[in-house]
């Protein structure tokens, strides 16, 4: 091999490498990797544990703002967080009447910035056990540590557990929540 096939074939090696390492990085949700490359729409396409998350942010009209630049965190339910809802909600949620709703509940979901959960949990313990989250939607979720895992409060008294934590993005992270989130009123 002459020097600059070695380069290339090192090069082309160190690339495979590259994409194969962010996405081993990332735990899987809903059955597929999550690749820190993609932005948090890109992958939340692949994961079919999200895919009513998905239909909503696409009738909110949300997806270009969440493949934007960011950085953002979302707090990403699960479709049996979405199940979960009293029978109804989402149907009536998803009717194009009630978008200004919809993208109420569902920004409600997202921070401004990039938190991982040891950033969350450094702010709960600084706060005294309790931290404050103001999101997009201007809703203030309440976080706290409870039997090791992080607990999220939304402002209807409703809690929600993530359940997995620090799915990097492109634009920022999603960490994975067993509940909807709701805002007040």
């Amino acid at each position: 091999m002459n020097t600059i096939t070695k380069a290339l074939f090192a090069g082309c090696f160190a690339l495979a490498t590259a994409g194969t390492a962010l996405a081993q990085d990332n735990p899987m949700v809903g059955g597929a990797a999550m690749f820190a490359d993609k932005n948090i729409v890109e992958n939340a396409l692949n994961s079919k544990d999200h895919t009513t998350l998905v239909a909503a942010v696409k009738a909110a009209g949300l997806v270009e703002t969440l493949q934007g630049a960011g950085p953002f965190t979302v707090f990403a339910p699960t479709n049996a967080a979405f199940e979960a809802l009293p029978a109804g909600t989402l149907d009536t949620l998803l009717k194009p009447e009630n978008k200004d709703k919809l993208v109420k509940v569902l920004t409600c979901h997202v921070v401004g910035a990039k938190a991982m959960a040891a950033d969350v949990q450094k702010m709960i313990t600084d706060d005294g056990g309790k931290h404050v989250i103001e999101t997009l939607g201007g809703c203030k979720l309440t976080a706290e540590v409870k039997d090791g895992m992080v607990m999220l409060t939304d402002e209807t008294g409703g809690t929600a557990k993530v359940t997995i934590a620090d799915v990097v993005q492109s634009n920022g992270v999603i960490h994975v929540i067993d509940k909807v989130l709701l805002p007040a009123g």
